[in-house]
């Protein structure tokens, strides 16, 4: 459905020394949930505005991103309004951002509906009650009357996630659309998206910073670093045999439930768009790096769980896998 090919994206920025997204490569089948994982700043909510052609004016992109075929790069006015429109949808990671506070919820779900989709007004708030219905919301007729404000977060996320759904995209990208939100309704919003992902056979780009529920959610995780696309396996082989030093180092620092190792940071820190990388981006900050790391082009090596990673040390040791402890332990 979707695939991403040699993306790169250049902001018009005095500051900018590289560019925010290098020779990505990624791709959605009809069905599947992607996740996207990575620290902050590593590009995964710019891969998603991509799509949809969403960066700041000025910006120059170079490579192929294609649905069904067609590149969203090459369309026109209308054909890129047609897509925002019907074909792919976009859940954000903070609701209130998406809503306008004076707006009422029904205005928020029918106004669409009624202008873009040609509905009826009737038409649109039987439907817009019927996606209520559908994420959750009880006495969804009194909701349709209320204003962002007298929601609360979760009911507010399910109102952005029914708004979504309302075209029937054929794509859905969600960027961190659970990570503010408590545990039990956190469950109950990816239950919610996991069963119109599969009643609608919708691709679902699922962005995250919890990687152990990208490994429990998704069916193939992509790593970014530095704006580049580290590593890509399917979830479960993914974190248990990371193959890049990066993914092992996320999954070092990520916390265990009944684990009592003590959790240690990524030494150093990401890197910023002033940075400018001669080799391996993460060699600065990689305990397994040589002085061979800082020259090397980073290339994806195939790996036998089906996946590839861009890691030097791969290119030697092809069987072997990292452990998933900590940064520290981490060996090629």
């Amino acid at each position: 459905m979707l695939h991403i090919e040699n993306l790169t994206a250049e902001l018009p920025s005095a500051t900018t020394r590289r560019p925010v997204l290098r020779q990505v490569d990624l791709r959605v089948g009809t069905g599947e949930v992607v996740g996207l994982v990575g620290e902050s700043g590593s590009g995964k909510s710019t891969t998603a505005k991509t799509i949809l052609r969403m960066l700041p004016d000025g910006t120059r992109v170079r490579g192929a991103v294609r649905l069904e075929g067609q590149d969203i790069l090459d369309m026109d006015g209308p054909r890129l309004r047609e897509l925002r429109s019907r074909r792919v949808a976009m859940i954000h990671q903070d609701p209130r951002a998406a809503l306008n506070p004076v707006r009422t919820i029904g205005d928020f779900l029918t106004e669409r509906m009624v202008h873009t989709l040609g509905h009826s007004s009737r038409q649109a708030e039987r439907q817009a009650l019927a996606l209520l219905t559908a994420v959750g919301i009880t006495h969804p007729e009194q909701r349709l009357r209320q204003y962002p404000h007298e929601l609360s977060g979760g009911m507010l996320q399910r109102v952005v996630i029914a708004s979504a759904l309302a075209a029937e995209p054929e794509l859905l990208l969600a960027d961190e659309a659970t990570s503010a939100l408590d545990v039990t309704t956190q469950a109950e919003i990816l239950a919610i998206l996991r069963e119109h992902q599969r009643r609608r056979d919708l691709g679902l780009l699922f962005i995250t910073h919890d990687l152990h529920l990208a490994s429990a959610y998704c069916d193939r995780v992509y790593v970014m670093y530095a704006g580049q696309v580290v590593e890509q396996a399917p979830a479960h082989t993914l974190f248990s045999s990371p193959r890049h030093p990066y993914t092992a180092a996320l999954l070092g620092c990520t916390p265990k439930l009944g684990d009592h190792t003590p959790v240690r940071p990524i030494p150093g820190r990401p890197p910023s768009l002033g940075d400018v990388f001669t080799g391996c981006p993460f060699a600065a900050r990689c305990p397994a790096a040589e002085p061979a790391c800082e020259t090397w082009q980073p290339v994806h090596t195939r790996t036998a769980e089906g996946g590839s990673a861009a890691c030097r040390l791969l290119e030697r040791h092809p069987a072997e896998s990292l452990p998933t402890t900590s940064p520290q332990e981490v060996h090629p």
